[in-house]
């Protein structure tokens, strides 16, 4: 009765996802009722009612408090995008030649670089109207475009990441450096279906521009490990990106002052953001300076939020900023940026309490304990399987890993398996299935028009499914045979 108890929120949310007519949202807060309404149940049959009251003073705050630090995010980093629209931001206008080496930089270095700045698929949207720039469209650019969420696990300033480590019991860097090292073989898998897909799109790209790609590709990867390692997840994939798309730039149009002046006064924003947070990371004294700052941390097992260290506050300013010279109506834009993001703020809020209700209430060790029972420690490889449907029927990796990671990592605690790295396959899974949700899939074929049914995206897109899908069960076996 009591795994069933258990089960029941978990399955009411995947039934209403997988059946196409609730949205996430829907779905987030009738997990979240069904939530409240079974831990409530299980502890008054252990513990009676005061402890039915102890549960929901204690989780109710903590679960709003880890949701601010998402919300504050999403919010931001919507006015963010909005505030260069309204300044006429963009990849550009007019056409250019559809190179190799101009696909490679759009599909794994600037539409990546967008969406782990702002989320939410706006590297996406500007990856097609890249792609559209350099002749693509159609099929070939909507499965092209996917690619501007191949770093995922760090997109929105790593917000994903971040909630999962919370919920895992880790460090934000923890869960960011392990996800880096899986990263590596589903980044390499995805360069062959890119190389696949780029000459379906007419795009051939030869044998010594492959070479070309691999080693770009191992320097990103590099790069991002490297400040995993050494500075915050929340810039681990702006930083190489952005460092990696400059030299790129450089060396591939070699332009002239005019143009260079064109590009950076385009990229203004995306600049100083990345600047800004480059700085208040690796510059030492002006780090030890804002970090502590009005630094609020009312829960010990949770993040503390410094207003003038976190992403959102330079977010934020910078938008204004934009705003302000763009001499755009700010109220206008703030109620843009208000439509456009609250139902991912609600979206998040039901989830992660109603994650924090599935650790607190027990009912996540509930369920990893009965999936032992019945599977032994072959449970362990229903980890990736669990983080692929969590990431494909949500979108988000924040949603998916508040959903997931509670009951996953209690069951690496009962298999005895390292739980960081059940916990890195799930972030890394979850985060990279979201390329394929619906919602990433419906967007594109909104955006170029395309009429074909989603039976037909998905017969061609699925290939993207396997990198993470492979990698995820790998690292679980390997997990399993190291602990025998």
């Amino acid at each position: 009765m009591t795994t069933l108890l258990s089960l029941l929120p978990l399955l009411l949310v995947l039934g209403l996802l997988a059946s196409g007519r609730a949205s996430a949202l829907v779905a987030g807060l009738a997990g979240l009722a069904a939530t409240l309404a079974a831990s409530a149940t299980l502890v008054l049959q252990a513990d009676g009612p005061a402890a039915v009251a102890l549960l929901f003073r204690r989780e109710v705050p903590a679960g709003l408090w880890l949701s601010w630090h998402v919300i504050a995010i999403i919010v931001t980093g919507v006015f963010f995008h909005r505030a260069t629209l309204a300044r006429g931001g963009g990849p550009g206008t007019g056409t250019l030649e559809a190179s190799p080496r101009r696909l490679f930089s759009v599909c794994f270095l600037l539409a990546p670089f967008a969406e782990s700045v702002t989320g939410f698929g706006v590297g996406y949207i500007i990856a097609l109207a890249a792609l559209r720039r350099l002749g693509i469209g159609g099929m070939p650019a909507l499965l092209l475009g996917l690619y501007s969420q191949s770093l995922v696990p760090w997109g929105a300033l790593a917000i994903g990441t971040t909630v999962g480590a919370t919920l895992a019991g880790l460090t934000p860097g923890q869960l960011g450096l392990s996800s880096a090292v899986l990263q590596v073989p589903i980044h390499a898998m995805y360069l062959l279906l890119y190389w696949r897909f780029a000459r379906e799109a007419g795009v051939a790209v030869p044998a010594l521009q492959k070479l070309d790609d691999l080693l770009w590709t191992a320097a990103l990867l590099a790069l991002v490990w490297l400040a995993n390692r050494f500075s915050d997840v929340e810039i681990a994939a702006a930083a190489p990106t952005a460092f990696l798309l400059a030299v790129r730039f450089w060396r591939d149009e070699r332009p002239d002052g005019a143009r260079l002046r064109t590009t950076l006064r385009t990229a203004a924003p995306y600049v100083a953001l990345t600047l800004a947070l480059c700085a208040t990371r690796l510059v030492t004294p002006l780090r030890d300076l804002l970090k502590p700052l009005w630094a609020l941390r009312p829960f010990d097992n949770q993040p503390a939020f410094a207003p003038f260290y976190a992403p959102g506050f330079w977010l934020l300013a910078i938008g204004l900023a934009v705003v302000a010279l763009a001499r755009a109506p700010l109220a206008r834009v703030a109620r843009e940026a208000a439509s456009g993001a609250w139902r991912a703020c609600a979206v998040t809020l039901a989830f992660v309490v109603m994650a924090e209700f599935y650790v607190g209430s027990g009912m996540a060790t509930s369920i990893a304990e009965a999936l032992r029972a019945v599977a032994g420690r072959g449970a362990a490889l229903g980890v990736p399987l669990f983080a692929a449907v969590g990431g494909f029927l949500t979108g988000s990796g924040a949603a998916a890993n508040a959903m997931l990671m509670p009951m996953e990592t209690a069951l690496a605690r009962a298999l005895v398996l390292d739980p960081a790295w059940i916990a890195a396959v799930q972030n890394s899974v979850t985060a990279n299935l979201t390329m394929l949700s619906p919602i990433r899939v419906s967007m594109g074929a909104a955006i170029l028009a395309l009429s074909t049914s989603d039976a037909a995206l998905y017969r061609r897109a699925w290939p993207l499914a396997l990198p993470p899908l492979l990698t995820g069960v790998a690292a679980v076996l390997a997990l399993l045979a190291l602990g025998n």
